[in-house]
């Protein structure tokens, strides 16, 4: 089969690999029919994710369809199509059974990090039966791909840990796909204002259209005061990281309303400083948190509902021969306007 490996940082090709095979009887064998490129991805390929190791098959995101299951899998049979979470959980272990899927003692996010993933015509998904998700006849399948990661991630890591509440404030320090993905869904406890701060002049228009109340461009205008002027000096009570740099947190730091809290979304591969000499008396939380994805589920209601449309999140398709291309164009995203792109296998 096709898959994209990754050699290295830097590195990564599109090659002939043997087709996944069960090693588990809780495994299923998924052919991937639409798989995504995440930001994650991208760390990987900087080096930032030192658990992935060269040889790996990248991605954990995706649609697809049964080929086999394990003897133990007992809700997924061939043919079913199904979503795929980017994090396996074994739904036994300690984490799991408290909820924290992503620390899942054998499984977490393990798809193209610590095993291979779904950038490829066919994958293996360990612990069948509490990984994937059902699709229902006549879903849209490409929407779907944008619930196997940015969506929960955004709601789970941004939204419910920053305690979005009606009336608030909130700032969300990037507009990329999972800083997006949070303003959708932070929509749904009707804060007062919703700032989207970035760089990217395109991507801050598409937060207008998607919702935002207040954009602020970062080569225009210094953010931090920017923020303090729209909300009389007092900052915001929610402000969600959604970058992964430096600069990113540190802005955060800085336009943080006296109790409130900062949900950091973004992967750092290198440190932060934490000014504890400015904020040791200003009564905030900082939180951190790789997505359980235990609100999928829920998600997935809301997209059958047309609460939540996550199509309007795709910018461009490919096929999986493409994948270099895919990759080049999400990688500049600042001259592509790319924002998530389907590959179709």
């Amino acid at each position: 089969m096709k898959a994209l490996v990754y050699h290295g940082p830097g590195a990564c090709s599109l090659d002939d690999r043997p087709t996944p095979a069960l090693v588990n009887a809780t495994d299923a064998i998924v052919r991937v029919t639409r798989t995504t490129i995440c930001g994650t991805d991208l760390h990987i390929l900087k080096g930032d994710v030192p658990t992935c190791e060269p040889g790996r098959i990248l991605g954990h995101e995706g649609v697809g369809i049964v080929q086999e299951a394990g003897s133990a899998v007992t809700s997924f049979k061939p043919g079913d199509h199904v979503l795929i979470s980017c994090i396996s959980s074994c739904g036994k272990c300690e984490y799991c059974r408290r909820g924290m899927y992503s620390h899942c003692t054998t499984g977490g996010w393990i798809l193209g990090n610590r095993i291979d993933g779904t950038q490829a015509e066919y994958v293996r998904i360990p612990h069948a039966d509490t990984s994937l998700y059902h699709i229902a006849a006549g879903a849209d399948e490409d929407a779907l791909v944008m619930l196997s990661d940015i969506l929960p991630t955004g709601f789970e890591c941004g939204v419910l840990n920053g305690k979005v509440e009606p009336g608030s404030t909130v700032a969300i320090v990037g507009a990329g796909p999972i800083g997006l993905a949070a303003l959708l869904t932070a929509q749904f406890y009707s804060p007062a204002r919703i700032v989207m701060i970035d760089r990217d002049t395109n991507r801050l228009e598409v937060s207008r259209r998607f919702g935002a109340t207040d954009c602020i461009d970062i080569g225009a205008l210094d953010p931090a005061a920017a923020v303090m002027k729209l909300t009389e000096g007092v900052g915001a009570d929610c402000v969600i990281e959604a970058v992964g740099v430096p600069a990113s947190f540190e802005l955060c730091e800085a336009i943080v309303a006296p109790g409130g809290i900062i949900a950091n979304i973004g992967v750092h591969g290198v440190k932060a400083d934490l000014h504890l000499e400015k904020l040791w008396d200003r009564n905030i939380a900082i939180t951190t948190r790789l997505v359980d994805t235990v609100s999928t589920p829920m998600l997935l209601k809301t997209v059958r509902s047309g609460k939540l449309d996550p199509k309007q999140l795709i910018t461009h398709r490919f096929k999986l021969g493409e994948i270099d291309k895919a990759y080049e164009t999400f990688g500049h995203a600042a001259d592509t306007h790319a924002l998530k792109v389907l590959i179709e296998t």
